[in-house]
């Protein structure tokens, strides 16, 4: 079935109640309150169109339980309709002839997405995902009294942040809210090395895994950061959800938290306000750096043509301004594509669309290893691994750096 001619009958189905309304299941990993009010939205647009809306959701921040999910349902051949994939895992899942190619629902993708954004959802130049929005990784989250009472100044360098952490400490706050997960680890060490070695020694070790760069002095220092500030995490944290630890920020019970701006959605959904009530700063060392995050739904191969038509109007859904506005804005992330208004969005998000768009430019703009934008899923799962060992147990850096080494030569 052709896809083309959907948009022109897009308000017909609208008013006459959809002749192919299908039943669009779409798995996701969206389940915490700014999460779950985003997702919302999506189901909202594609029941005006007709459709109904069949929810996957299967909880647990990094999507490790979601994929596992997902394969099951694949094996069986039962897919369903789209799945919140990102990143290589794209190609993974295309190179496996899983997916459907939805280019004819993409005619105009190309001018309004950047470039680095548009290669993440195409395979063999084909579309066959949609990207709702663009996160940045490398934040620092902070509670805003507590930072006042500190000083006032967020953290430009980490000589600043352990000084900051010391006050904090010495305030009775736990100084680093953090929940021990490995993908949180993760995301926590890739902003570290990102402030200590820049950007170019983070795409060189990190995304390109190369070995030179990998076993040297930088990430030894690196993992000498991590360990320092492992030292200001509460000893509660093994398996706290990244909310959760979002949460200890906004009630004050810590300080700060190294975390994505999915966090600002938490802060948003508890009418908490930048400037207000928490600051946002890019994390130590990173301020002309970004770590994107690219959510994206990829669209698996449906035979039925009510299915395909669900599919379409799903991906042309994801893509119009009206969602990509909404979306972001209760996601705490910004739109992935041009077009959308910046007049909504609060102080942190027009730094986020301001740096996405300088970084872009400069070189400064990197894949983030955490959230599965860089390297294939088995190597970034062997070196998580290393992190987690490292973050829950005496392993020293030195030998981190060794276990580092190997860990990047998993294919």
């Amino acid at each position: 079935m052709k896809l083309k001619p959907i948009f022109a009958a897009m308000a017909a189905v609208s008013v006459f109640g959809a002749a192919q309304a299908a039943e669009v299941e779409v798995l996701h990993w969206w389940t915490s309150g700014g999460e779950a009010k985003s997702v919302a939205e999506l189901k909202k647009m594609m029941e005006a169109k007709g459709h109904k809306w069949k929810d996957f959701a299967v909880a647990g921040g990094g999507g490790d339980a979601a994929m596992t999910a997902l394969k099951a349902r694949v094996v069986s051949g039962n897919p369903p309709v789209a799945a919140q994939i990102k990143g290589p895992s794209i190609q993974e899942w295309a190179r496996e002839g899983a997916l459907g190619d939805i280019s004819a629902a993409a005619t105009d993708w190309d001018k309004l997405l950047p470039k680095v954004v548009a290669d993440v959802m195409k395979y063999k130049g084909k579309y066959v995902a949609a990207p709702v929005n663009v996160h940045r990784v490398n934040w620092l989250w902070i509670n805003q009294d507590a930072l006042n009472k500190a000083g006032g100044k967020a953290p430009t360098n980490f000589d600043e942040f352990f000084a900051l952490a010391d006050k904090f400490k010495a305030a009775g706050m736990t100084a680093v809210a953090h929940g021990g997960q490995p993908w949180q680890d993760a995301t926590v060490f890739e902003s570290v090395v990102l402030g200590v070695g820049g950007a170019k020694f983070y795409e060189d070790a990190l995304v390109k895994l190369d070995a030179k760069a990998i076993d040297s002095p930088t990430m030894l220092k690196s993992f000498d950061t991590l360990a320092k500030i492992k030292t200001y995490i509460d000893k509660d944290a093994a398996g706290r959800d990244w909310n959760l630890a979002t949460a200890m920020v906004m009630n004050g019970k810590g300080g700060m938290q190294f975390m994505g701006d999915w966090a600002k959605g938490e802060f948003t959904a508890a009418n908490k306000v930048a400037g207000k009530d928490y600051t946002c700063a890019p994390a130590p060392g990173t301020a002309n750096a970004y770590t994107f995050n690219i959510d994206s739904f990829a669209m698996f191969n449906v035979k039925a043509a009510d299915a395909k038509k669900g599919q379409a109007d799903l991906a042309a859904s994801i893509m119009s301004p009206e969602f990509q506005e909404v979306f972001n804005l209760n996601k705490g992330s910004i739109p992935a594509r041009a077009g959308v208004s910046k007049a909504k969005f609060d102080s942190c998000g027009q730094k986020s669309m301001a740096d996405f768009e300088s970084t872009a430019k400069s070189g400064g703009l990197v894949a983030s290893f955490a959230h599965g934008m860089a390297v294939p899923s088995a190597t970034q799962g062997a070196i998580v691994d290393v992190i987690a060992k490292f973050m829950n147990s005496t392993m020293s850096s030195k030998d981190a750096v060794a276990a580092l080494v190997k860990a990047s030569k998993t294919k």
